[in-house]
Parts: C-alpha cells; structure tokens; sequence
C-alpha cells in the first residue's frame, strides 16, 4: 500500500489541517486582541508555517504580551511534534522500503521446479527438493510473503502465478516440472497458462476436491494428485476393527517381505513385557525396524522397551511370520459387537474416512458445522454438547479432519477429556502441529502437509518410488548414489541418517538376505528404506545431493 493511501498518513494530514486552522484563528485573534496589531488571516496563516518550517518570524517579532509569547512557544513546540511526526509517517517507511530486499521478479535457473504459491504442503515439498539439490522457484503472488521466502534464502518470483508473464519470468520455458498447489480453479488456469509458455513442461496440481480432478485433466495436467483423500483413507485404517484387526495391510518389499505397523493389544501375549523378554527376532524371525513411542519413531529400539497398548511396532519379515506375530499381539478376547467411530469435520479427508469404515462392522456418526448429505450432528466439533449428542460415550474411536489445527487440538483435548479411553485420531494440516496433538491426547496423528510432501516428490522423480504414502513412515525406493563400492557398515546408514535399508534391488531382484559387513553396493543397485522424513532426507543429503 502507497504511504498516501495509509491510514496513518491520512492521521497525520488531518492532524496537520486542524493544528494549522487552530493556530491560525488564535494566532490572528491574538495580535488583535492582545497586541493591538490586527491584520489579515492570511498573514496569520503564513506565520503559522513559518513556524513549522522553522524559517523565522519576519516583522511580527517581538511580541509585547504574555499571551503571545506562551503562544508562539506553544506553536513552535507543535512545529518540533509535527516534523517529528512526518518522519516516522514518511521517512522512515521509504527508507526501510528503500534498503530492504525486495523479491526478484526474474529467475534464471536451469531445469527446476516451479511450485505456483507457497502453502505448508509446498514447504514439505521444498524440503524434499532441497534433500536432493534440486533448484526450485516459488512463484508467490502476495509481496510480502515473497519477500519473506526471499530473505529465508528461498528463490522466489513475485507475480500472479496465472499470468504468463510471471511463469515466463519464472523459467517455465527451462523447467522440469510445474507444481501447481492453489484453490482448484486457479490450479487449472496455472496449467493452461504453463502450457502456453512450455508445452512439453510436466504440470502437477494438488486437488482439494476430488470431483475437480477430470478438469485438472482437461486444462492439461499430467498428474492430478488428491492427497486429502488418500490422508482420509490412512487414518481410517487406524480404526481396529473386525476386519481391519491391529495390524494395517503390509507394504510389500519383494520376494516374500512385508513392512507393517503392529498395535499391541491390552491382554494379549506381548502386552506388558519389554522388546528383550519378547524376543521377537529369535521366535518370530522378523526385524523390528523402529517403534512409536507417544508419537515419537524411534530407531533403533532400546531392549527395555516396554510393549504395551501405547507401543505400535514397525517390523519386516515374511508374512507367514508376520501373521504368528500379530497372532500373539492381538488380545484372545475379541468383541465382536458393533463399534462407534465419530468423524468430526466432513470435508474430502473425512467423508472418505466414513466411507472407508462404513464398509466395515463400524457405526459412523458424522459432525460437522455445516447441514449436508452424510452429516448426523450439526454443531461446532469444540463444544462437548454436540459431543455428547454424538455419542462419545461409548465411541471407541474419534477422527478429527478439520480445517485448522488450532480448532482440531482443541477438539481433541475436548474429546479426551469426555472419554480417556477413546482413540483420538487427528489430520494435522501442518507438521509443526503434531507435537501438541499428541500432548492433547490424540493417538495418532498424520500430516496432511507431509502425505503431500511425499507424493509430489514421488511424482517429479522417476527414481523415487514412495512405497507408503499415507503412512507414519517413509518407505521409498531410492538409487543408491555415493553408496556404490561401499557397504552398510563401512557407510554406517543407520547411524548416519536414521533410516533403515530393508532390501537392495539388484537387476530386477529384491535381495532382502545380505551381510551388512561386506554386501557391496553397485552403481546401478537401489535401496527399499525405512524411516522418518527427516531420517529420509538426511540420506538423500548424504548419499544423492548432487549426484
């Protein structure tokens, strides 16, 4: 905003108006009155500014009276206030608009990725590119936002990331790809847009709403990604059911592998006895490649572990032995009663929640603010009235899927407090949230920001294949870059990275039964891993940034 169309600059105007018509009347009353020296108005008006321009009296110095004197100091220290005032209003916001860096409108970067406006999706997805040392441009329409990207030592193109100008500006010409992570109807004008400036370029968009897709299509899109579903589908899938059991569907690593996340159930065999006294290795013959212990992933596992209801174990192996594992987590007591599951918040990511579990022996009570098709209670999820009202009594799970993390992180401490025994299921719309869910009681928590982060960057790179999106865990298929002629030992992965390598690909092959001290890597060799995000990206500093 220009400093003339300011709020402040338009006080300041009117401040100086009604000062100057005051000291004037009084001014011209006062040579009448007190110093019998009555004059013109105008006259009056032009002491009045050479007073606040400091410039001198001419003839009307001195003045006789008290009267006059008190009133010329008085004038002469509005003058001081005035000038004073006109450099914070005009000075100082020129020069700080003046010094500071502003964000570029050009770029000339050479075969990177433009992501058209900067969510918390978009800054996963950053992180993921700077893993690999990727170049990226951010084309951000809002000045101040780009100018705070800027100075974070982001590269960032200011302009409307619809105008062809500004996708010239920003390279799409010479770009890998274009990422397009806005309102869904801006996302189809970024597409036709980024096809007109490079035909050949690879457009991605994010849908919010899955029923857009085919028009994302339509503009040009080659890839249509809808990450609020799949997140809806993930955390479903946390719901012990019947049919669903404790134990998710396996992520099949290759010959006769698996990777899942186990619960250990109340009364069952593992329940209550540490990761040593189980001895899972030796009895079950699978690798415990890390657990979840209050929603921190800890890898590798320290013996005295406790195994109990609050654990959930991620472990590999084949599934004959995965299946007598689970066998033994899972309580003999099973109820086979109909359960309750409340859905709180009836967008993309929980109406497919819904309808993931209805096709299960669940009863699925909906809440949500808004009176629509699939909705039981209308009322707001942050009022334990309308809680009650669903039934959280004996509800055996609560998903949240709402909009902002603030209304769901009350939610859920509204939803633990109702009933401790409920599974509080939580979408967080930005990682930085999921520290405080789980403080707030939740019991598991997925990152809309994260699944997003994960499935672009499958996407752009053909030599990453993420094996488990909507997971609490990062599997992914990766070459094996600065790793080849080295081996697992002599690189130290695990201690260096945090991630876990589950199976090597060689020439079409899974070998999932190698001797880490001396298995040689291979150039063309890639590598199944497992771990956290940031255990992911650290590998893909260490052994591919650059490569």
């Amino acid at each position: 905003m220009s400093l003339l169309k300011s709020r402040r600059t338009g006080y300041y105007l009117l401040l100086v108006a009604v000062t100057t018509v005051f000291f004037t009347l009084l001014y011209n009353h006062g040579m009448g009155a007190w110093e019998d020296r009555p004059q013109p108005l105008y006259r009056s008006l032009e002491i009045v500014f050479q007073t606040y321009t400091t410039t001198g009296y001419g003839e009307d110095a001195p003045w006789q009276t008290p009267q006059m004197n008190l009133l010329m100091i008085g004038m002469q220290l509005a003058g001081i206030g005035l000038i004073l005032t006109a450099a914070d209003v005009f000075a100082v916001p020129w020069l700080r608009n003046a010094l500071s860096p502003s964000a570029p409108t050009t770029t000339d970067a050479v075969d990177h990725v433009v992501i058209c406006e900067y969510t918390p999706r978009g800054e996963e997805f950053v992180a993921e590119l700077n893993s690999r040392g990727q170049e990226y441009v951010i084309v951000e329409s809002d000045v101040e936002r780009a100018t705070a990207l800027h100075e974070a030592d982001n590269r960032v193109v200011h302009g409307d990331p619809e105008s062809i100008k500004t996708l010239e500006n920003a390279g799409v010409d010479r770009a890998r790809a274009v990422v397009a992570d806005a309102a869904d109807d801006v996302n189809a004008s970024i597409v036709l847009s980024a096809k007109e400036v490079n035909p050949d370029v690879r457009t991605v968009t994010l849908a919010e709403d899955v029923a857009l897709e085919e028009y994302h299509r339509i503009a040009g899109a080659d890839s249509v990604l809808s990450p609020r579903q799949l997140l809806g589908e993930s955390l479903a899938r946390q719901v012990p059911t019947v049919v669903t059991t404790v134990v998710d569907d396996g992520i099949e690593l290759g010959n006769d592998l698996e990777l899942v996340e186990l619960s250990i159930e109340t009364g069952s065999e593992l329940c209550n006895r540490t990761v040593d006294e189980a001895r899972l290795r030796e009895r079950f013959g699978v690798d415990i490649v890390g657990v979840w212990v209050d929603g921190d992933f800890k890898s590798p596992i320290v013996p005295e572990i406790e195994l109990n209801e609050d654990i959930r174990l991620l472990v590999a192996g084949e599934p004959k032995r995965i299946t007598a594992l689970r066998e033994e987590a899972t309580s003999s007591i099973q109820s086979l009663s109909v359960q309750r599951v409340l859905v709180a918040g009836y967008g993309e990511a929980g109406s497919t929640a819904a309808d993931v579990l209805a096709e299960t022996n669940t009863e699925v009570t909906v809440i949500d603010s808004e009176e629509k098709a699939g909705v039981d209670i209308v009322g707001d999820a942050r009022e334990p009235a309308v809680f009650r009202e669903a039934g959280i009594d004996d509800a055996s799970a609560v998903i949240v899927t709402l909009n902002d993390d603030t209304t769901a992180i009350f939610t859920t401490l509204i939803a633990s407090d109702l009933n401790p025994d409920v599974d509080v299921i939580v979408r967080a719309n930005e990682p930085e949230s999921k520290g405080k869910l789980y403080r707030a009681g939740a019991a598991y928590v997925q990152s809309l920001a994260t699944v997003s982060g994960r499935m672009l960057a499958s996407t752009i790179y053909e030599d990453e294949s993420v094996l488990a999106v909507g997971r609490q865990i990062d599997v992914v298929e990766l070459p094996v870059g600065r790793l080849a002629g080295r081996t697992l030992v002599d690189a130290d992965v695990r201690s260096e990275t945090g991630a876990t390598v589950l199976v090597v690909v060689r020439d079409g092959e899974t070998i999932a039964d190698f001797d880490p001290d001396t298995f040689t890597f291979e150039p063309d060799d890639e590598v199944v891993l497992a771990g956290t995000d940031e255990s992911v990206r650290r590998f893909e500093t260490e052994f591919l940034s650059g490569v």
